[in-house]
């Protein structure tokens, strides 16, 4: 198992969302914001379907891990047939696939799971504004990580939806250990917020690359909590 998301209690784990990078500079925009204190990478999948958008795909990845052998790369798959894209990205050197519940039931989510740390590679769950959390209260210490989306997922730049927040504090009370993700409009205006849900990874796309690249370490320290 690739051990690069490793568990650091009290640290904010901060992952800038390439989705609103330079494009065209990706590997010099990546590297800057890796420069800036950033602890991974985040890279958005869509595949036109499950969103009505197409993004990225295994190359991607393949390109960023043989230039940042050492950096965390956390996949997140916004399709309708993830279970298609983990030996891909596995392959492409990820280090951690995250799939939606919105295209399976909780049984499926459980199982394929299984199947994404057989690939050597760690699994977390994620779940749309408009998804109750209950679903995931039962297997989600089946998952390393549970995303909890706060935009709808399709497009860079929406704004926050603070009614998501009660999604992580469930998920804490219920005695959830494992590391729980926020991604979208998360910036510094609410990240303590989030922070304060029990959110311990942060996922920035405008609020980060939206910067001149001189403000982007500040930018990704703002997201953390003081002090670390």
């Amino acid at each position: 198992m690739r051990d690069r998301l490793k568990r650091t209690d009290g640290h904010t784990l901060v992952f800038p969302s390439i989705l609103s990078a330079d494009f065209a500079s990706l590997g010099e925009e990546s590297a800057g914001v890796l420069q800036s204190g950033a602890d991974g990478l985040h890279l958005d999948v869509m595949d036109g379907h499950f969103v009505p958008n197409l993004t990225m795909g295994p190359d991607v990845c393949r390109c960023l891990r043989a230039r940042f052998a050492d950096a965390c790369l956390d996949v997140h798959l916004m399709v309708s047939y993830p279970e298609q894209f983990f030996e891909p990205f596995a392959q492409a050197g990820a280090d951690h696939l995250t799939f939606h519940l919105e295209v399976m039931n909780s049984d499926k989510a459980a199982a394929l799971a299984d199947d994404v740390r057989q690939l050597g590679v760690t699994a977390g769950l994620a779940v749309n504004p408009m998804t109750p959390i209950e679903p995931v209260l039962s297997i989600a210490d089946q998952f390393e990580m549970i995303l909890v989306m706060s935009v709808q997922p399709g497009f860079s730049g929406q704004a926050f939806r603070p009614e998501v927040l009660e999604k992580a504090r469930r998920l804490r009370e219920q005695g959830y250990r494992g590391w729980i993700q926020m991604d979208g409009g998360v910036g510094p205006k609410n990240a303590a917020q989030v922070r304060g849900a029990g959110v311990d990874v942060l996922v920035a796309a405008s609020a980060i690359f939206g910067l001149p690249p001189d403000n982007r370490p500040g930018a990704i320290s703002g997201l953390r909590s003081s002090g670390e």
